[in-house]
């Protein structure tokens, strides 16, 4: 038994806290860094060249670089992020309701039908109208409002 052995007093349980401790503020440190980076070019107001500029001061002289970007500019990191939160909620919420509503803000065939049945049935469009623009939305041509046959175009040249 040349070799040394440690046993786990040889390790203080102030040094484990002091050691975790270092080891947090070391993470904390990279986040800060990295929403810092990512703050610089989620700024609209700031041209490329001060976006090069301040990208250059944090990467080559990261701790005086980013002392000072959150001295100066750290005000407005809230309200930037929050803006793009927002914006992600709102084209979020857009996406769910043109989703919702059929997809690609369409109507669908049986919603054109209908619509043509209903002009039909006022006396807007003829029989044989109704019935060439009941085979374009059944072909899958398009919509009838691209036939000609809409209650628009009749009406006001009927009338």
């Amino acid at each position: 038994m040349s070799g040394q052995t440690y046993l786990a007093y040889d390790y203080p349980l102030l040094s484990v806290f002091w050691s975790m401790l270092v080891f947090f503020v070391w993470i904390m440190w990279f986040v800060l860094l990295f929403r810092i980076v990512v703050d610089i070019f989620r700024d609209d107001t700031m041209s490329g060249w001060a976006k090069g500029g301040w990208l250059v001061f944090v990467v080559f002289l990261p701790f005086l670089g980013v002392f000072v970007y959150v001295i100066a500019r750290g005000k407005n990191m809230g309200r930037r992020e929050v803006a793009q939160a927002r914006d992600q909620q709102m084209a979020f919420d857009s996406y769910i309701r043109q989703t919702a509503q059929g997809g690609d803000g369409r109507t669908s065939s049986v919603d054109e039908l209908a619509k043509l049945s209903e002009i039909r049935a006022r006396g807007d469009i003829s029989d044989d109208e109704f019935r060439r623009a009941k085979e374009l939305v059944l072909s899958g041509s398009g919509p009838a409002e691209r036939t000609g046959a809409t209650p628009a175009a009749p009406t006001a040249s009927a009338r």
